[in-house]
């Protein structure tokens, strides 16, 4: 999307990948889809960029969903909206966005030049100089566009290469973290793999530190793994658990609501109100009917209740026990997968030292910065592709502006 902008800005424009071919990690989005953006608008955005997101408004007022659903649009390539306003191309597949994209990319006049890692960005003169090759080439430029992403999903090519780029330049990195990364635990019912596999659809996840005050909750399906936790509303509490733990307030647990829309007096009193109406029945009889059955053993025995008596001998505050549970079955949060296995990387270059308005580095002029290597980050749901397209256009378009005017410059003078 960089260089795009700069090439249909007027730069001449040269686009390095240390890869193979274009585009690997976008390939690989949205399950193999590309959730190409998310059909909201710009402060609806902002909010579901809980890493600094507010930094990304100018950048979104001038390039959000809309005007990158009529983008795309405008390439041919058709979209449609899912569950949560989750955009996708219709085809269904990544590859479809994919070779959009690099068309455009060649279409626009831009040398590609692929299996070429930079070494490092060069600096001379108090700004930028060009880059120089792994190879030892050195290329010259007066505008240079770090789009190398973070170290989640290594294997793509993102392996925080940028860092040191930013950090030769005067730039603060902030400290690195997984986001969007399934939750660990070392509950024993995990370890034994008990639940692995199972899913629970619409539950909320609260994540609460060692005091049991609530740090945040999110809505949505989630799965059991033999290693914790996994699923969307899991991924989007994850960042919570690992600043909540690196900010030394744990114990970490997370709730569980198995049912949302019921309050916990009113599950106590259906219970009871079936086991007076069938007081012969089991216990696990009755709650497998609510639960599911995978579940059952597990809750029972957390709840104190003896799965094969009969309902007959169940008091009230022991249904109202099972409620309580089952309106927030705890689960130890050890901590999350590594960065590597993370979907999105949590900090960065640090956005106070960036132009909001251009993505320009405040302290080296001509470098520009987009994407996943600024401190940004979303939720997973086409969120940080749009900060990503977002940023990237804007530093494509600022790059070009600044070329024009430094050769304008130079054809100035006497």
């Amino acid at each position: 999307m960089a260089s795009i902008a700069a090439a249909e800005g007027g730069a001449r424009t040269l686009l390095l990948d240390k890869g193979d071919k274009l585009g690997r990690k976008l390939g690989i989005s949205g399950g193999g889809r590309c959730n190409v953006t998310n059909n909201k608008d710009t402060q609806e955005l902002i909010r579901y960029l809980p890493g600094n997101g507010r930094f990304l408004h100018s950048a979104l007022s001038q390039f959000g969903s809309r005007e990158i659903v009529a983008y795309f649009e405008e390439m041919g390539i058709r979209l449609k909206e899912e569950d949560h306003g989750r955009m996708f191309p219709v085809s269904d597949k990544a590859k479809t966005v994919v070779e959009a994209l690099v068309n455009r990319v060649r279409q626009s006049g831009v040398a590609i030049r692929t299996n070429q890692a930079v070494a490092k960005v060069l600096y001379g003169g108090g700004r930028v100089s060009g880059v120089k090759l792994a190879s030892g080439e050195e290329l010259p430029a007066r505008c240079v566009i770090a789009a190398a992403g973070g170290k989640s999903v290594p294997h793509t090519g993102s392996t925080g290469d940028g860092y040191a780029w930013a950090i030769e330049a005067g730039h603060t990195v902030t400290e690195l973290y997984p986001t969007e990364v399934p939750i660990t635990s070392d509950e024993p019912w995990i370890l034994s793999r008990e639940l692995q596999g199972l899913s629970l659809r619409d539950v909320t996840l609260t994540v609460l530190d060692g005091k049991g005050k609530k740090v945040v909750s999110h809505e949505g399906d989630m799965i059991f793994t033999h290693f914790g936790l996994s699923g969307p509303a899991a991924l989007r509490c994850s960042q919570f658990v690992v600043k909540t733990l690196r900010a030394g307030k744990g114990p970490v647990t997370v709730a569980i609501d198995l049912f949302p829309d019921e309050k916990e007096e009113r599950l106590a009193a259906n219970w009871g109100t079936a086991a007076r109406s069938e007081p012969r029945k089991a216990v696990k009889t009755l709650v497998r009917q609510k639960l599911p059955e995978r579940l059952v053993p597990l809750a029972l025995r957390l709840a104190g209740l003896d799965a094969d008596a009969g309902v007959a001998n169940v008091s009230k505050a022991k249904w109202q026990d099972l409620a309580r549970l089952c309106k927030a079955l705890p689960v130890r949060a050890s901590g999350t997968l590594s960065i590597e296995e993370a979907f999105i990387t949590g900090g960065g270059v640090n956005v106070k030292e960036i132009d909001p308005r251009t993505m320009e580095s405040k302290l080296m002029p001509g470098l520009y910065f987009c994407g996943e290597i600024l401190d940004v980050h979303g939720y997973t749901g086409g969120y940080n592709i749009t900060a990503a397209f977002a940023s990237g256009r804007a530093a494509g378009t600022a790059a070009a502006e600044a070329s024009a005017a430094a050769r304008e410059s130079v054809i100035s003078r006497p």
